[in-house]
């Protein structure tokens, strides 16, 4: 996709650095001259938010664990004495729990742009796949962090979640002693979770340098779906373009982050998290943080723990086989009538989920949970039949022309049903 480098090294140096490690010429190749679909939306700047909140996780994370201390009868205070005593501890781990939930925010959002603009379809399945790992990853993460505190949510979550191994035959029990380092949560299970919690974003950068490479070989999707065919006409230079337009939707979303930090700093954390860890008090209503609740909602929502376990791991790993899931030859959902539909109807299925996985195990919630669980699997099974069925809308000829418009810019219904040419 970006084709040959245009870098000219101006200067000796830079011509003596470019026959030896063509670093600069590289950094040029993918951030200016780069070239990307003229007809990007806001939602593409996501994954620029993306990039730059996993940098700040992980600088606000290395100088949070210069002050914290992994051991669990000095964790909870070491927490209150970042929050206290160390300068500018309060707004470290503001930034760095806000920074949590908003980049789970980021990344839901960028999921359901690449659901609806269909950004895992061919040539992009791999792109798709590490995104998906990426997003377990993160998961894992998220949940060791919320153990750290060594809250009574910390604890009692670290204990269910944990014990949800012990459902898988064989090797469950051995995999939850593992996990806790005895026979319970305890200090060896917060060791563990702090060395891992430490390592695990730096195994996610390495992801998406994976990831940002698979997407710089195949080139960025865009609004229509339709391909590269003429690099002139259909892409600008990512700087300036791209740039500043994801600098405005950074700064947007910063400000964003910027007033949950200063004027409601706990608004999506949790209060019992603020009582010290108590393994004779069971909290009256155990519940994770936000961005797990859809999928503890589909956990609950089975009555076997096994299939449960599976249901909810399946909810996640389903997602990797979208690409063959989804038989339809046109990509975005703008020109699949019946697919937007439906994909509206998934995303009002994701919001009530997490609302049930927050309410209590009790009717009629539980009900409530199976139903949406069903339409959870149903939407993945119903896009291999609409793809089949549906018939698209006309779709552009090329990107130019859905920007641009002018005659002949439209292709007929038997023609959008083709496979679309690579750029």
């Amino acid at each position: 996709m970006s084709g040959h480098s245009t870098y000219q090294p101006k200067t000796g140096i830079e011509r003596w650095l470019d026959a030896r490690l063509p670093i600069v010429r590289l950094m040029h190749d993918s951030a200016v001259s780069y070239p990307v679909p003229r007809n990007l939306n806001y939602l593409w700047t996501f994954g620029g938010i993306l990039a730059f909140m996993l940098v700040a996780q992980i600088i606000t994370g290395v100088v949070l664990a210069m002050h914290y201390t992994p051991n669990a009868a000095m964790a909870f205070n070491s927490v209150e004495h970042i929050m206290r005593d160390v300068n500018f501890g309060w707004l470290l781990r503001y930034l760095h729990s806000n920074g949590a939930s908003m980049f789970f925010v980021a990344v839901y959002i960028h999921i359901f742009r690449g659901l609806y603009y269909g950004s895992y379809k061919a040539p992009r399945e791999v792109l798709w796949i590490l995104g998906v790992i990426i997003f377990l990853l993160m998961m894992a993460t998220a949940f060791m962090g919320y153990v750290l505190p060594w809250g009574q949510m910390s604890f009692w979550g670290a204990t269910v979640i944990t014990n949800l191994f012990s459902a898988l035959p064989v090797i469950g029990e051995t995999i939850v002693t593992f996990l806790w380092g005895g026979y319970s949560v305890d200090n060896p299970t917060l060791n563990r979770f702090f060395s891992l919690h430490f390592l695990l974003p730096f195994m996610i950068a390495g992801v998406v340098g994976l990831h940002i490479w698979a997407l710089h070989h195949v080139g960025q999707n865009n609004p229509t779906g339709v391909e590269v065919k003429d690099v002139k006409k259909d892409t600008v230079p990512f700087t300036p373009y791209a740039t500043i337009k994801d600098l405005f939707g950074m700064v947007c979303f910063m400000l964003v982050f910027a007033w949950f930090v200063f004027y409601q700093p706990n608004f999506m954390g949790h209060a019992d998290n603020y009582i010290p860890a108590n393994p004779a008090s069971t909290p009256a209503h155990i519940v994770p943080e936000w961005y797990f609740l859809p999928f503890y909602a589909i956990l609950r929502a089975i009555p076997d723990k096994l299939g449960g376990v599976l249901a909810m791991g399946g909810a996640i790993v389903i997602l990797a086989f979208l690409p063959w899931l989804d038989t339809s030859k046109v990509k975005s959902m703008t020109y699949r009538p019946i697919a937007r539909q439906f994909f509206w109807m998934f995303v009002l299925v994701c919001i009530g989920l997490g609302y049930l996985g927050a309410m209590p195990a009790d009717e009629p919630y539980v009900t409530i949970s199976r139903i949406l669980t069903v339409l959870y699997f149903g939407f993945f099974a119903a896009l291999a039949l609409i793809g089949i069925f549906e018939r698209p809308t006309q779709l552009p000829t090329s990107i130019a022309d859905s920007v641009l418009g002018g005659s002949g810019a439209r292709l007929g219904h038997a023609t959008a049903s083709e496979p679309q040419a690579k750029g």
